[in-house]
């Protein structure tokens, strides 16, 4: 394969999962151990493929819609009440 874009474009789910796995675990399906630099390309190769073949929300690293705090419910102050903060 010349190309990295080559070598995503080739992989199947199959080997999709199998990679995945292998990240996941440290080792390949023989129980050799990967290397740094294999679980770095194999990562980036995942999600490559993850890019052109799954939908954002099933992604690695995903974490949903974000909302600023200030957004959020108002959290009451359990250490003083209103009627006690100094100026």
């Amino acid at each position: 394969m010349s190309s990295f874009v080559e070598m995503i474009e080739n992989i199947t789910p199959e080997i999709y999962q199998s990679l995945k796995l292998a990240v996941e675990i440290g080792k390949w399906s023989d129980g050799r151990k990967l290397t740094q630099e294999q679980k770095e390309l194999s990562l980036q190769a995942l999600i490559a493929w993850e890019m052109q073949n799954l939908p954002e929300d099933q992604r690695i690293g995903y974490m949903g819609p974000q909302e600023c705090n200030s957004k959020a419910e108002p959290v009451a102050n359990l250490l003083f009440s209103t009627s006690a903060t100094v100026h």
